[in-house]
């Protein structure tokens, strides 16, 4: 093609009669320098083609990869989503189970109180106390028992339950937590009377006065052991679901105690 153009050109120029040699020579070199810089602009498209096709799917790669993470953490968000929503409802089913259980053991101990009108009425006989339809009246004492000090009086209740007098300790000691509330044998003395009607297997009664320990002297140092004896008299009874709540508090509360390592024996029993 390029002789052919400089045929024409030539033979356009001759027709003119104003080409000379020097004019030919100089369209060739023209020619060549066109043509070398045409080839170099070739390759150097190529070569940008070539680059900018490389880092357009260099782009593609990146866009997958962030599009493959974006799922992912959308799947990851859902997948927690719906574990949160299951967490929240097994926090509101235990919630929901523990207050039935507390619940339940209140409801139990107030039904145990109202047992068995007979042992009431015989309790009260034994302490002295006359039944009345709306209170209890305590009966006068007689001069020898207020002459007693705290201490001769503890000191005889406790003779009597160890010798299984349990009548007369619970007397002896609802006596000394009458007369001397700030004693510092009172919490002694509640859980004496708590542990004389479980030695006579009256578990409900028990119960209910190893609770008065709980409650009324908390800091006292017979609470872990009222709880474990609160544990066995459920225990006694065929409760376990309460049974294992109450040991369970008791290791929870007084893990370092013994009564505490007594309680997780038995609860790996159950």
């Amino acid at each position: 093609m390029k002789y052919s153009v400089l045929f024409l050109l030539l033979f356009f120029n001759i027709l003119l009669g104003c080409a000379t040699h020097g004019d030919v020579v100089t369209l060739e070199n023209r020619m060549s320098w066109l043509e070398q810089r045409n080839t170099k602009s070739e390759k150097y498209n190529k070569e940008l083609k070539s680059r900018l096709e490389e880092y357009i799917k260099l782009l593609e790669e990146k866009e997958q990869i962030l599009r493959n993470q974006s799922a992912e953490l959308h799947a990851m968000h859902d997948q927690l989503k719906t574990e949160m929503q299951l967490l929240s409802g097994r926090i509101d089913e235990t919630d929901y189970l523990l207050k039935q259980m507390i619940e339940n053991r209140f409801k139990r101990i107030e039904e145990a109180a109202g047992l068995n009108k007979n042992r009431l009425t015989r309790i009260e006989q034994y302490l002295n106390f006359e039944s009345d339809e709306n209170d209890l009246k305590i009966k006068p004492k007689s001069q020898s028992e207020q002459a007693l000090s705290e201490d001769e009086l503890y000191s005889i209740s406790k003779q009597a339950f160890d010798a299984g007098d349990f009548e007369t300790a619970r007397k002896g000691f609802k006596d000394l937590i009458s007369r001397f509330p700030n004693s510092a044998n009172a919490d002694n003395a509640q859980f004496w009377i708590g542990d004389s009607y479980y030695s006579e297997k009256w578990y409900e009664k028990a119960i209910l006065e190893y609770q008065k320990v709980i409650e009324e002297y908390p800091k006292g140092n017979k609470v872990p052991a009222s709880l474990l004896k609160q544990g066995f008299a459920f225990l006694n009874l065929g409760d376990k679901a309460n049974a294992r709540l109450i040991l369970q508090e008791l290791v929870n509360k007084y893990p370092k105690s013994n009564e505490a390592k007594i309680a997780t024996k038995k609860l790996k029993e159950l």
